[in-house]
């Protein structure tokens, strides 16, 4: 780890400053010495970075979505190049550079992280050596050695000797006490972020080898975070959960205020939108107004969670509009479209052949009248009516005998 920290050493300069401007601050407040000035250092640390990030975590959610939307595609394509592997790498490439998705995006709030990271760890090993760095004089090196986190040093680590931390001024068993819940809090912490996007924020319609990779990560890092954590300072343990925390913040708002498209979080989404249109009239808000509006114009194509909002509108009276608003009753593009893809869906019922030729006999005893009438010129006999009628015109429909005025016979035929 020490070899890897130094690979960094670049950056540990700018690291060190900025915790010592942070300390300057937190040091008027609680004492230069104290562990809650240079705990809350770190924190700070954390955050300034985490905030520097936040374009990065926004490419990582997009990156993500479109890995899971593009799932069904890449397996299609390894199932057909299965024995070529240039090729289906070739197609691969194709397919990320046609939907403008890089794989790598997902990472990269990690790998932009680990500069810091491995700076942080370099620094607090020389703390706990006594030895400058960076910006950090003697004096602040010799104050950040006193200052404990609930009696464990921030420099001191669980695989440390007795002997190593007694020149701390500090007990093996608050070390290893301190470190041992920091350890589980980090690694619970990292679960319980991986879970939640598992649960709530994935479509589980699709399902797809990335989902089964997604969920052997969730058991895998906080397991590999748990071992290499005994070799981590209080200080670097401090900065890896504060990261994590803000991670699971971070996250459980994007699943609260912008989830992925159906997904169990997108159908909580969509029903508290529901309770708000009902309570107020209106949708509050451009970015909700904006998310209506990308439903309206799905048409067809919604899935359930999306179907289930527009049925709920129109159940509550109230029908969605091409730019994201509601209107009280009314017809809209939406309700047509609905209409459309209903029509569509609907077959007419298909007709017995005993129903078809009444229909027919029916038709043509309206459209036409007989006016047989006898030779003498005395008007014909009267043709039946009711079930009688329509039994007549029924068999002369089926014999193909044309109605109305009929030839006479020619004398010579048989009668």
């Amino acid at each position: 780890m020490d070899t890897i920290a130094s690979l960094f050493s670049f950056i540990t300069t700018p690291v060190s400053w900025i915790i010592v401007q942070f300390h300057s601050l937190y040091g008027a407040v609680f004492g230069p010495d104290t562990g809650w000035a240079w705990g809350l250092s770190i924190v700070s640390l954390v955050v300034l970075i985490r905030i520097c990030l936040i374009p990065l975590f926004v490419k990582q959610i997009k990156s993500m979505r479109n890995m899971q939307a593009l799932q069904p595609k890449m397996k299609a394509i390894q199932e057909r190049y299965k024995n070529d592997r240039q090729r289906q790498s070739e197609e691969m490439m194709k397919l990320y550079k046609e939907t403008g998705t890089n794989p790598l995006s997902s990472c990269l709030p990690i790998l932009a992280q680990s500069p810091f990271f491995f700076a942080l760890y370099h620094v607090l090993s020389n703390i706990a050596s006594g030895k400058t760095i960076g910006v950090l004089n003697q004096t602040l090196v010799d104050s950040a050695r006193q200052a404990e986190i609930f009696g464990a040093p921030i420099a001191a680590k669980f695989t440390d000797s007795e002997e190593k931390v007694a020149a701390l001024h500090a007990s093996l068993t608050d070390v290893r006490v301190v470190t041992a819940i920091m350890i589980i809090l980090m690694s619970a912490s990292q679960f319980y972020t991986q879970r939640q996007l598992m649960q709530k924020n994935v479509d589980l319609s699709v399902k797809t080898p990335y989902m089964q990779q997604q969920k052997m990560l969730m058991y895998i890092f906080p397991l590999i975070f748990a071992v290499m954590g005994i070799n981590f300072p209080v200080g670097v343990l401090v900065y890896w959960l504060t990261t994590n925390v803000w991670t699971m913040g971070q996250q459980m708002y994007v699943i609260n205020q912008n989830p992925t498209p159906g997904s169990k979080a997108q159908d909580s989404y969509l029903q508290r939108l529901l309770k708000s249109v009902g309570a107020h009239g209106e949708v509050r808000g451009r970015r909700r107004r904006n998310i209506v509006q990308a439903i309206v114009a799905k048409g067809p194509d919604r899935n359930e969670n999306e179907r289930r909002f527009i049925a709920g509108l129109a159940k509550a009276g109230y029908t969605a509009q091409a730019d994201g608003t509601v209107v009280k009753g009314g017809d809209t593009v939406a309700s047509e479209a609905e209409s459309a893809s209903g029509a569509r869906r609907q077959q007419p019922k298909r007709q017995s052949k005993s129903q078809r030729q009444s229909g027919a006999a029916t038709a043509q005893a309206t459209d036409t009248k007989p006016s047989l009438e006898k030779q003498d010129g005395s008007p014909s006999d009267a043709k039946p009516e009711g079930k009688a009628a329509s039994a007549s015109s029924a068999r002369q429909a089926k014999s193909g005998q044309r109605k109305g005025q009929q030839r006479p016979k020619h004398p010579s035929s048989k009668k």
